[in-house]
């Protein structure tokens, strides 16, 4: 795949994506891949590779011989896998403080600079991207393939509600904070502080789960879906 196609792709993956959390596509609703190429002015290809990476993430369904359609995802299945995303990363914190290689410590610290970065500038979409490299390379530090694997997969199926989180009031500055925490854990090695940090840091409970299941209906409202 050519840096100009995954480029496309991927710009057509997250617009899908953010399309589906807004409500601008409802859950049920069918997807005509035809309409998309002519809307982003592209072929068949990057829209089929998209449709692809969102039906792996669980936000497009897949149903043989009849199409593709909007994931259909209640509040209860979004608590539950919040609820795992941040014991998965808890684990991963935790194996990372104990394993994590110096090239790998630096690589970290290069990425928790660069998130600060981001959120100095409030740019939310850059510090979104920034932020999922920052959380892979914890994945990989706990030198887990398997957990690296599951991490990774369940991480994709939440992108789109992780992204809607950043664009809450003070949100980028808040994760900002609890990544220098989850670093400063690693670097010395207290391993169930940095579980503590980063499951504190994934978890969606009380004011936060409010926030984002407001913030949820606040787009569907405004796009004319609710």
């Amino acid at each position: 795949m050519t840096r100009e196609r995954t480029s496309q792709m991927q710009r057509l993956r997250d617009e899908l994506a953010e399309a589906v959390i807004n409500g601008e596509l409802s859950p049920g609703e069918k997807i005509d891949p035809e309409a998309l190429s002519e809307r982003y002015g592209c072929s068949r290809t990057p829209v089929r590779e998209a449709i692809q990476q969102l039906h792996a993430s669980g936000l497009l369904v897949v149903v043989p011989k009849r199409g593709t359609f909007v994931a259909e995802l209640g509040v209860t299945e979004l608590i539950e896998r919040f609820e795992v995303m941040a014991e998965l990363e808890a684990m991963a914190a935790r194996l990372a403080a104990r394993r994590v290689s110096t090239a790998e410590m630096a690589e970290l610290s290069k990425a928790l600079r660069a998130c600060q970065s981001a959120a100095a500038q409030g740019d939310a979409d850059r510090y979104y991207y920034e932020n999922e490299h920052f959380h892979h390379i914890i994945y990989r530090a706990s030198q887990n393939g398997f957990l690296e694997e599951e991490a990774r997969r369940l991480h994709d199926r939440l992108k789109p509600y992780r992204r809607l989180q950043l664009r809450m009031r003070n949100r980028l500055q808040r994760s900002q904070q609890e990544h220098a925490e989850v670093v400063a854990a690693i670097e010395v090695g207290d391993a169930e502080a940095a579980a503590e940090s980063l499951r504190a840091h994934v978890r969606v409970q009380g004011d936060r789960f409010t926030d984002l299941i407001a913030s949820m209906h606040h787009q569907m409202r405004s796009s004319g879906t609710g």
